[in-house]
Formats: structure tokens, C-alpha cells, sequence
């Protein structure tokens, strides 16, 4: 009896450890934001038995087979597991079903439906319309969205008119690379330099959004790189050329194991510009490497180098816009304007799962960049270090028997920032000499921090009503080093600034009447951080009685679907009022001081319409249009003897709308017809001169083909602006002349211009 306990033993373990070598582990996700999917459909393709996953995407199955994954609002995908070791299955986005899709805005899983904000996708086929060369062509077409374009480096975003009174670059817009913050310690943004080939997928919320993400007043743009498909090893190669010089290369590397995955892109454009001292050369390289070290614990790496030379050509007047448009601004073509800089972003994210209905996400990251950039009036060499760490608990909970979920966490962030400014001797120079460094004229150093605290809930009062509620603690401050020798003409300009504590709450409510239509309805709260130099006052002193901009934000919301899914319907109506507007008033010559000037109100009206034509076997066809209605005012503003209240807001288009029509063939052809309409603009804040509204044409087919089983090919050409429409792809707004030279307010859109290439993609 003794040997039989032991033998006994023996056996049990031998079972345990036979089931655990006979069980498949598994994990759902996106495959173009690798969050997990919950409660997706696996069904055993040879017995017809089903399980789903759990709320992290997490199955198991106990035998091998051919297993069909589907989740609505994905393409379903049926995959042979002839193995027992852990399979991560990627499922894409269904893009007739935009709706019931999860999205992680609010940094709580939800699908699109049942969210309380205006959010736009913007899918891997919407990026594969145009070349991948520039953003404008991309963003352009998300209602509510405008980019502003003066060349590839030269770019202005603004979200329900909010960043459009900025002069240079993306403001009071908060974006994301991933995890990763793309807005440095001043709420200043730059994506035009990413790769947007290495981009999968873009997720825009539009409005105050600070709940979770802080400094947002116009709202948040989250870049999702390309991630590793665990299904196969890959190397493609895009080649592309086309008009003005354009050359790019682009190089994607996929490869994994049973658990990490690589996905590595290199790319190489260079474009000589349709105007002067415009050439364009930049390479990049994008890593992004998943590893699973067991079901609880993940590591995310990312990282993103730039290497950039580009030369400015800048705005020009209006005679020069009409009859010399390829000309640049006659002194920055004289002193070879242009920025040459090198720039990182580096993340690594730990997911950790406490239990079923309890993880933790936390990421640090570090960027940098090095530029060096000569302008006619001075030359500026800057150098930016950052570091943060953002870390939150995501869970769910049960409260009067309905399900809670939540989120609450901490965003500490600090960047330096180091710059310097020359004199630019260009003018003692023979001519084509370019810009020549002279003496120094400044010398600061800035530091730049915040913290965000934040929480945030989705309370499902019942089985189709959603409560929202979030609330958001932001601390900010700064301190300016002056490093320059003090002297009457330049005081010591030290110095530190500190916000007061701002909190912004978020209150919600989603209400699906059936499935599929839903209404949402909205309040929020945003603000928009003071740079250092808006601070500044002639005399040198920090100017600590500026307010930051606040808004509120009020909207309501509604998603349809009709004729199963064949027909989308989104709309959102909304008002968000701004105050403490700053506004540069001029002084003297060449000084400046900023004030807290008024209010402004953005009331506007968002629709897009998606419909699926024709759907079948042979042949897709389907439709894309939306329309943007802008009743931007400045509600109160004063600046001092002008009164320009009831004015429209400068900068924004009083009305844009988009139609695309797309065609798919099982044949392997391709192609779509884009046409855009945007209104005019209001440039000066008089509102006495108004651009010209314009209509633009883009269109690219292609064709695909499967060489072999490992060998695909893609060759397409596409031209843009089809009609050669003459218009200003941006706009400088309140130009000044100096002198007797009239003001600078224009930079000339491209004329009819066309592009082709090649893809290869071979699979190991």
C-alpha cells in the first residue's frame, strides 16, 4: 500500500503535466493597436464548438485544428494551429462595421459606438489612398481635421479651429506616438517628420480631452505604428518617384518567434520641391518589438529616428503667389534658410495582469532632437532632451450589478531645452554663399515639466446606457536660464513660471437605442499650456499674471448603421468655448508682448457617410463623404483700439467637405477618385482679406498580383490636384510688411503633379 501513494502521485502529475503540453495558449489583439480584444468568437472549424475569449483577449484551446477567430467589427480569419505553442492572433479592422470596433481614446477598452467623444479612425486602407509621403493628404480628409501645408516641413494641424491661430506648427493639440508624447513641455507638435509609411493606423479624438491626457485644448492625435504580424516573416521593399524630384525608398522588415515579434522599417525620401529652396531629405528608421514573457506580463519597445534636411522657402505676397509661385521669400532663398536636424523617441511598456479583471500598463520614454537652422534674421541652434514615465490601472468592477469599468494613473514629464541664437551674415557675402554664423545674440536654457492625475470611469447603468466620468489634475512649470551676458540692450531674462493647479473633469453618456444606433452626449474641459517666450516681457522679466487658454467643450453625438452595415452615418454637433485668448500684441518695431485678449466660440456641425455599394466576390465598391460646417466668432476681443468681437476666427475654413469613391476588384485592380472642397479662410483678424475657396481632385489606381505563394507585387501610379488648381495650400495669418515690402500670407499649394511605384513583399 506505501508504493502505491507515491505511484499514484506519479500518475496525477504525468496528467497535469500531458493536459499542460496538450493546451494551446492564446492572446487576441488588434493588429493595428495590439490592444486586446474581449469576448471574441473562436469556433472549431471540424467540430463546430465554440469558446470566446476572456476581457484581455486570453484563450485556451485543448486541441490542434482549423479555428475561425471572429469579433465584430474585425474581418473574421481562420487559422490552422498545428502546434502547441502560444498563438497571438491579429485581427484588422472591418472597415464597413467603424462602429463596433474598440478603441482606447479614454485609455478604457470600449467600442466605438458606446464612446462619448467625437473619435475618427483612420484605417491602414485610408493611408494606402495616396503615396505616403505627407500627412495633409491623410488628415485632410477627417471632418473637423485641416492641415496647412507650406511644404513637407512646413505643416500647421488644428482640430474644430483650435491651433489655427498659431503662426508656425501644430499647437494646443496633444499627440502620441504609441505611448510615447509627441507634444514637448511647451504643448507644441510635430508629426510630419514620423514616417508615415511605418504608421498602421491614426485614432483622433476632437475636443477638450484632458480627463486623460492633460494639455489637449483642441484635442489628441495617437499614432499607431506598424506592429509585428506573428503569423509569418516578411522583407518588402516600396519604391516610389514622381514629380519635382520626389524619391523614396522604403524598406519593412517583419520577423518573430513563438514569442516576440520585430517589425522594422528604413526608409529614404528626398524630393527637390515644386518651388526655390525647397529640397527635402530625410531617413528614418522605425523599430517596434512586442514580447510575450508569459499570459500576465508583456514588454512593448519603440523607437523612432529621424534624420532630417530641409530647406524653407516661406510664405511670399500675393503678387509673387499669383504670377511667380515657384519663387521662395527673397531673403530666406538668399541665406539658404533651412533646418538640419537629427531626432528620437525611444518607449518600453510593461503590461502586467493582476488578475482577470485587474492590469497595470506602465511606460517610460526618453526623446531628443538636434537642430541646427539658419533664417534670415538670425541662425538657431537648439538642442531638446526629454523623459517621462506614464503608468495606470485599468479594471473592472461590478456596482448595483453593472459592469464599472475604470482607469486612474500618474504622467510625469520634463524636457530641457537648450537654445541658441547668431548673427546671420549671409549679406556680407558673395552671392549663393548662403547663411554664415556670426556673433552670439542669446543664450537660454529652459526647463520645462508637468504631471497629469488622472481618473476615469464608464459606468453601464444598463445593458445599452453608458455613463462617463473622468477628472484630470494638472501641475505645470518652468524655469528660463539666461545664459547671455546682462547688459542694458539685454537684461537677464532668468526667471520661473508656475501655473496654478488646474483640474478638468469630463462628464458623458452613451445610449444605444438599438443595435445600431446610438446617441452620446458630452461636457469637458481642456486648457492649452503658456510657452516661455510668450512670457517674456521687453524688459526681461517673466510676465507671471498671463492665463493659460481654457475651454469647455459641449457636444452631442450620434453613430447609425443601416442595411446591415452597408450604410454608416456619424454625426456630432458641438460648441466649445475658448477664453483667455492670447493674442501677440506689437509694441514697438520688433517687439512683442503677449495678452490674455478674449474669448472665442467654435460652433460646428460634423457628418460623415460611409456606403457600401456593391459587395460581393468580384467586386467592391464603396463611398466615403463628409462635410465640415466651421461657425467660428470671436466672441470678446479687444486688442487695444481694435474691437474685433464678432468677427470669424482667423485661420479656419468656414466649410470643407470631402467625397472618395473606392473600387476593388478580385482581379487585382484598384483605385479611388478623391475630391476635397474647402472654403475660404479668414486671414487677418479684421477679417479684410479672406483667401479664396478651392476645389481639389486626387486619384490612384493600382494592381495587385501573387507572383507565387511567397512573392506579391503591388504597382501603382496616382496624380494629384488632377485639374491644376491653383490655391494656397497655407495660409500666414496677420502678416506684416516691413518696409515697403507688402505681407507674406501665402504659401502656393503643388500644381497637377503625379506619382508611381512598386511594392515586393516575400514571405519566409
Amino acid at each position: 500500500m506505501k508504493l502505491k501513494k507515491p505511484l499514484l502521485y506519479l500518475l496525477l502529475l504525468s496528467g497535469l503535466f500531458g493536459y499542460a503540453q496538450n493546451t494551446i495558449n492564446g492572446k487576441i489583439i488588434d493588429a493595428e493597436t495590439s490592444a486586446p480584444i474581449a469576448f471574441a468568437k473562436i469556433i472549431n472549424a471540424q467540430e463546430g464548438s465554440s469558446i470566446t475569449s476572456d476581457l484581455n483577449g486570453n484563450f485556451q484551446l485543448t486541441s490542434l485544428g482549423l479555428y475561425t477567430f471572429k469579433k465584430s467589427g474585425y474581418l473574421p480569419v481562420t487559422i490552422k494551429i498545428s502546434t502547441f505553442k502560444k498563438k497571438v492572433v491579429k485581427l484588422n479592422i472591418n472597415p464597413s462595421e467603424l462602429n463596433e470596433i474598440i478603441v482606447n481614446s479614454n485609455l478604457i477598452p470600449q467600442s466605438l459606438k458606446l464612446t462619448s467623444a467625437a473619435i475618427s479612425i483612420i484605417t491602414p486602407q485610408d493611408i494606402e489612398r495616396s503615396n505616403n509621403i505627407n500627412f495633409v493628404s491623410v488628415l485632410n480628409r477627417t471632418p473637423g481635421v485641416f492641415m496647412q501645408t507650406g511644404s513637407l516641413n512646413t505643416n500647421k494641424i488644428s482640430i474644430r479651429g483650435i491651433g489655427a491661430r498659431n503662426q508656425y506648427g501644430t499647437s494646443k493639440i496633444r499627440a502620441y506616438f504609441k505611448d510615447i508624447p509627441l507634444t514637448n513641455g511647451s504643448g507644441e507638435t510635430n508629426i510630419e517628420d514620423f514616417e508615415l509609411g511605418s504608421i498602421s493606423s491614426l485614432q483622433i479624438t476632437k475636443g477638450a480631452v484632458s480627463s486623460i491626457y492633460g494639455a489637449g485644448l483642441g484635442g489628441l492625435i495617437q499614432l499607431n505604428p506598424k506592429s509585428s504580424n506573428f503569423k509569418s516573416s516578411t522583407l518588402s521593399n516600396t519604391f516610389t518617384f514622381g514629380s519635382f524630384g520626389l524619391f523614396k525608398n522604403l524598406v519593412q522588415l517583419n520577423t518573430n518567434t513563438t514569442k516576440t515579434g520585430i517589425n522594422a522599417i528604413y526608409s529614404y525620401t528626398e524630393h527637390d520641391g515644386y518651388r526655390d529652396n525647397n529640397n527635402y531629405n530625410r531617413q528614418t528608421l522605425t523599430l517596434n518589438a512586442n514580447h510575450y514573457i508569459n499570459p500576465n506580463n508583456e514588454l512593448h519597445f519603440l523607437m523612432s529616428y529621424v534624420d532630417l534636411k530641409a530647406f524653407i522657402p516661406s510664405s511670399i505676397d500675393e503678387d509673387s503667389y499669383l504670377n511667380t509661385p515657384t519663387s521662395a521669400a527673397f531673403t530666406w532663398e538668399a541665406s539658404q534658410g533651412h533646418e538640419d536636424f537629427n531626432r528620437g523617441v525611444f518607449g518600453l511598456s510593461w503590461e502586467h495582469l493582476f488578475s482577470k479583471n485587474t492590469k497595470q500598463i506602465t511606460s517610460v520614454f526618453t526623446s531628443f532632437k538636434n537642430n541646427y537652422e539658419p533664417r534670415p534674421f538670425n541662425i538657431l541652434t537648439d538642442d531638446n532632451l526629454a523623459f517621462g514615465i506614464r503608468t495606470r490601472t485599468i479594471g473592472n468592477t461590478k456596482l448595483f450589478k453593472n459592469t464599472l469599468k475604470w482607469t486612474t494613473g500618474i504622467e510625469l514629464f520634463t524636457d530641457n531645452y537648450a537654445y541658441k541664437t547668431f548673427e546671420n551674415l549671409y549679406e556680407d557675402f558673395p552671392p549663393n554663399t548662403g547663411s554664415v554664423k556670426g556673433e552670439e545674440l542669446s543664450n537660454f536654457k529652459e526647463n520645462r515639466s508637468y504631471f497629469n492625475l488622472f481618473f476615469e470611469t464608464n459606468q453601464n447603468i444598463n445593458d445599452n446606457t453608458v455613463l462617463n466620468f473622468g477628472i484630470n489634475w494638472n501641475q505645470t512649470w518652468y524655469n528660463l536660464e539666461d545664459n547671455f551676458p546682462a547688459s542694458n540692450e539685454n537684461p537677464d531674462q532668468s526667471g520661473s513660471y508656475n501655473y496654478k493647479t488646474i483640474f478638468s473633469p469630463k462628464l458623458g453618456i452613451t445610449h444605444q437605442f438599438h443595435k445600431n444606433t446610438s446617441v452620446y452626449a458630452s461636457v469637458s474641459h481642456g486648457f492649452s499650456p503658456i510657452t516661455l517666450s510668450e512670457t517674456l516681457l521687453p524688459n526681461g522679466q517673466i510676465n507671471n499674471d498671463l492665463k493659460p487658454e481654457t475651454a469647455w467643450n459641449y457636444e452631442i453625438g450620434t453613430r447609425h448603421a443601416f442595411f446591415n452595415n452597408k450604410l454608416q452615418l456619424n454625426t456630432s454637433i458641438y460648441s466649445l468655448q475658448v477664453k483667455n485668448l492670447l493674442v501677440a500684441r506689437r509694441i514697438a518695431q520688433d517687439e512683442y508682448i503677449d495678452i490674455n485678449a478674449g474669448k472665442t466660440q467654435h460652433n460646428g456641425l460634423e457628418l460623415n457617410l460611409n456606403f457600401q455599394l456593391i459587395s460581393n466576390s468580384q467586386i467592391q465598391i464603396a463611398t466615403t463623404s463628409n462635410f465640415t460646417l466651421n461657425h467660428y466668432k470671436f466672441k470678446d476681443f479687444i486688442d487695444n483700439e481694435n474691437d474685433y468681437s464678432g468677427n470669424d476666427v482667423t485661420g479656419v475654413p468656414k466649410n470643407m467637405f470631402n467625397f472618395i469613391l473606392d473600387i476593388n476588384s478580385m482581379l487585382g485592380i484598384y483605385g479611388n477618385i478623391n475630391f476635397q472642397h474647402v472654403g475660404k479662410i479668414p486671414i487677418t483678424d479684421a477679417n479684410t482679406l479672406y483667401s479664396k475657396n478651392y476645389n481639389l481632385t486626387h486619384s490612384k489606381i493600382g494592381f495587385k498580383k501573387a507572383l507565387s505563394k511567397k512573392l506579391k507585387t503591388n504597382i501603382f501610379v496616382g496624380i494629384n490636384n488632377v485639374f491644376n488648381t491653383k490655391y494656397a495650400s497655407q495660409i500666414l495669418i496677420n502678416a506684416t510688411g516691413f518696409g515697403t515690402s507688402a505681407p507674406r500670407y501665402y504659401y502656393p499649394g503643388n500644381p497637377l503633379n503625379y506619382f508611381c511605384g512598386a511594392n515586393l513583399k516575400y514571405q519566409f
